[in-house]
Formats: C-alpha cells, structure tokens, sequence
C-alpha cells in the first residue's frame, strides 16, 4: 500500500511576517517588504536593497546560548519550526521519536556568521595569515550547513533520518521532496522539513551585482521586484525561513489532526547547460513539471493555481513561461499564476519552502495571492500573472515550480485531501 505524506503543520518567518498570518496578510495584500539595506552600508554596491525580516531571536524564545552558538539562518529555523509544531498539535512526548525525521534546505548557509568572524579574524582583510585565537569558539557549526538539521534533530528529541539539502534556490522544494520521499519509504512517520537562508551580507550582494542578477532599482524599493513586468532588472534579495510538518496520512488521521493538503508529486531535473544561464525554451523545468502532474494523477485542467519561480530576471520570467506552455499546453492560459516574491523577495534555498507554505494557504483558504509590480506585462510572459489584485477561488491543486543556478529545475503539487 503506497504510503501518502500530508502537511499538518506550517511555520513562516518572512520580511515582513513574523509569522504564518503575518505572512499570508502580506501577500494577498500584495504589500512589498523591500527597503533599503539596514544590516551594513550598502552604498558602495549596484544594489542596496533587499527585503529584510525584523527578526529578534530572543523574542522567538531563543536562548542566549543558541544565539551565540547559531548563524541567523539557523535561528529563522528554529523559531519557524517552533510555530509548524505548534500549529500541527504534535505532541512530541507521545510521538515515536525514532520515527521523527528533518529534512532542511539551504542554498548559502552560515553565510553571516561566517563573513563576520572572517572580517574580524583579518582585520577587515588586512592580514593574510587569520589568528584563530580571535574567532568564535563555534566555527565548526558554521563551516557545515549540516548543522541547522542538527539544531532540529535535537530540539525536538527527532532521531530518524536527518540531513540539509542544498540545491541551490530549489533547495526549499527539494527538502521537502525529500521528506515526502522518507514518508513513502516508510523511514519516517513525521518530517520536520523545510528551507531558511540569511544571505543579506555584503559577500552575497557583491557576487550577484556581478552577474548583474539583483536589481539596481535603489530609489524607490518597494517597486523594484517586478516578476513578469517589462521594466523588470532583476531580483530582489531577501531572507526567511518556511517550515512544514510532513507526515504520514493515517499516522495524522490517527491522531486527529488537521490536515492543510497532500503532497502528492514531486519531481526535479538538471539542465547541465550553464552555471547561471537557462535554455530558452524551458525543457528541463517543463520535464520536471510533467512529471509532477502526473505523479499527482491530475490533468492540467484540474490545476488551480501555479506559484511561479517569477525571480524579476528577463532570463528566468521568459524560460518559465515556456517550460509552463510545454509542459501544460493551452490549458496554462487559464491558470491563475503569481510570484510572491514580488512581496517577500527571493530568499534563496528558503523561497521553495516559502513559497510551498503559500500553497498550503491557498488550497485552505481560497485566495489567490498576486503578482505586486505587475503593470505593464511583458509580451513574452503572456500568461495570467494575476497582477496586483488577489482572487477568491478554490484551489485542489496546486503546482509550484523552481529554478536554480548550477541548473536545478523542480516542481511539487499540493493537493486537497478529499479521501
């Protein structure tokens, strides 16, 4: 009997929205929380902004002593993962612990903790040879990502399967793949799964005005993420953290709890073509969506909504609509399609699983986020973008696909459980 994974738990840390209600006001509101860069001087790079969270750890309930020990994008986890246990009623005590497995993305890791301690070891780069006496005494956790997936397991007592997965900005749909996945197998009954990254540092601003990927639209921040827009110029940076509790369907029915929706397709492919470019014609990422659709056993008509990878890149908007048009035929035109991170900007490896929190909503609640910044459309983005304004509709399945450098295509369907 095949085993199916639902989601009963979710927990959201996004600019923005300190929480999953925080969060999904903010984006059927479609209110962009972009500003100007707080956390260091970013007048020297082509672009200042990002959309930061105002996260304070301590008022998540962090310890002093976690805090000191734990890189930002590990104490998003935490406190996200905090909130999807809470939200699931889980109760850990009575739970098998063995049978309680993590399943956590990041695409850039301990990326602040450890540019800081580099800049104080060198002397701001002025010394060659770094004197170790000067650094934390906790560098090893920042060095491995695996550690984030450590501050889990043992948070919440988990001892079955426990690993990070980092695909770049798919890394969010694949860790939670990744627990559906444990589900089937039957390695784990619970998946505490999901994505967070905190890559707002200047290292990850210089490298991505490099290849002119983020925007240079300084001066007015909350319009410069413009998904599927012809005055688009790239991404907007952004942090957060998205949490699912994923769990094995009668092992939720069982305890009675309540269930947002089925993760029933997941696929992902490789373009081996380019470190940062994307075929025109959107093969992989539309390969990775068939097979999704036809894992889910569902028809493109039966899609109510698509959350799209929509990064605000002339490059990643145009090669989305293909792979949308290849995979699903003229069906896609009457799909109703939105980025969210025209509100919440792209968080990297954290987005997929932000974005799959999205979906969860939209299958439960019957809205339909829009596209914010989306007023003159591109001619070649020809799809129902949903600009500006959200709709009401219900939705039994949802796609959501992702696009990452080094060429990672994934897609995950959610679906309605109806039996």
């Amino acid at each position: 009997m095949t085993r199916r994974s639902v989601v009963t738990g979710i927990g959201v840390v996004v600019p923005g929205g300190a929480n999953r209600e925080e969060f999904w006001s903010r984006i059927v509101a479609g209110k962009p929380a972009i500003r100007r860069i707080s956390r260091f001087d970013p007048g020297a790079y082509r672009s200042q902004i990002a959309a930061e969270c105002d996260f304070d750890p301590a008022g998540y309930g962090l310890s002093p002593q976690v805090i000191r020990r734990t890189d930002r994008f590990v104490q998003m986890a935490l406190a996200s993962a905090d909130e999807a246990v809470r939200d699931s009623g889980l109760d850990l005590a009575a739970t098998d612990t063995e049978r309680i497995g993590v399943s956590l993305g990041s695409a850039v890791g301990a990326t602040i903790r450890l540019e800081d301690e580099y800049v104080v070891a060198s002397d701001h780069g002025r010394a060659w040879t770094v004197d170790e006496n000067h650094l934390m005494p906790f560098m090893y956790q920042q060095l491995v990502p695996s550690s984030a997936a450590t501050e889990l397991a043992v948070r919440y007592g988990a001892h079955g399967p426990a690993a990070v997965i980092s695909t770049g900005c798919t890394s969010g749909i694949d860790s939670i793949g990744h627990a559906h996945g444990l589900i089937q197998d039957g390695e784990a009954d619970v998946v505490i799964a999901g994505a967070s990254d905190a890559p707002i540092s200047p290292i990850t601003v210089a490298c991505f005005d490099a290849i002119r990927a983020t925007t240079p639209s300084n001066d007015e921040p909350e319009l410069a993420s413009r998904p599927f827009d012809a005055g688009r110029q790239g991404f907007v940076l952004g942090e957060g953290s998205a949490v699912l509790i994923v769990e094995e369907l009668e092992h939720a029915r069982a305890r009675g709890a309540r269930i947002y929706c089925e993760v029933s397709g997941y696929a992902a492919r490789a373009n081996g073509f380019h470190m940062t470019g994307l075929r025109p014609d959107g093969f992989e990422l539309g390969e990775a969506i068939s097979e999704t659709v036809a894992q889910s056993g569902i028809s493109p008509e039966d899609i109510g909504y698509i959350s799209a990878h929509g990064s605000g890149t002339k490059q990643n908007d145009r090669h989305e609509t293909a792979a949308y048009k290849r995979a699903l035929g003229d069906t896609v035109r009457k799909i109703p399609i939105s980025s969210i991170k025209s509100v919440v900007g792209h968080s990297l490896g954290a987005i997929g699983s932000i974005e799959m929190a999205a979906c969860a909503l939209v299958i439960e609640r019957g809205i339909i986020p829009p596209t914010a910044n989306l007023t003159d459309p591109d001619p070649e983005c020809d799809l129902d973008y949903t600009p500006l304004v959200s709709r009401e509709a219900r939705v039994d399945h949802a796609l959501s696909a992702g696009s990452g450098f080094g060429g990672f295509q994934s897609a995950m369907v959610f679906s309605r459980v109806l039996q």
